[in-house]
């Protein structure tokens, strides 16, 4: 590579990174207005979606989120009886989290608010450009790997 074309890939690197810090940024503020933390509203996602199978460390490994704060997270659910944490049969250290019909009616509230703006977003763009968005995203992820970038997702659950 010449280094014309190192400036051209770094600036577009550049302009990766600085569209990445404004989803990033787009969701926090979004989580805000509605009185909660971007890492409150990937907690709810994540129960909403998670089923029998939501844990903390789950909640953890799917959004990058440290333990800890999942952990602060969950207890003030619980605390506003949002959500029940019950010991899992195969490990009681493992607790399975789930709404309570109060949580689960909070959880709703909020979620369909964000992916009703976030379908509106997608009619405007259209489905195809969404689709490319996707798969050029999962490209960029898989050659990434390829070259020693990071480990695929299972390699991390294990």
């Amino acid at each position: 590579m010449n280094d014309n074309t190192n400036v051209n890939h770094i600036e577009e690197l550049n302009h990766y990174y600085a569209v990445w810090q404004e989803t990033n940024h787009v969701y926090e503020e979004w989580a805000k207005r509605h009185g909660i933390s971007a890492c409150c509203l990937l907690t709810l996602i994540s129960i909403n979606e998670g089923g029998k199978q939501c844990t903390q460390k789950n909640i953890s490994q799917r959004w990058s989120i440290p333990k800890q704060t999942v952990n602060m997270i969950l207890k003030d659910l619980q605390n506003k009886k949002y959500v029940d944490l019950i010991p899992m049969q195969e490990d009681k250290r493992n607790k399975q989290i789930q709404f309570t019909v109060t949580g689960k009616e909070y959880a709703d509230t909020i979620l369909s608010e964000l992916r009703k703006a976030e379908l509106a977003v997608i009619e405007k763009m259209g489905i195809e450009r969404i689709r490319r968005l996707n798969e050029e995203s999962e490209l960029f992820i898989k050659l990434f790997r390829e070259t020693g970038g990071s480990p695929t997702y299972e390699d991390t659950t294990a």
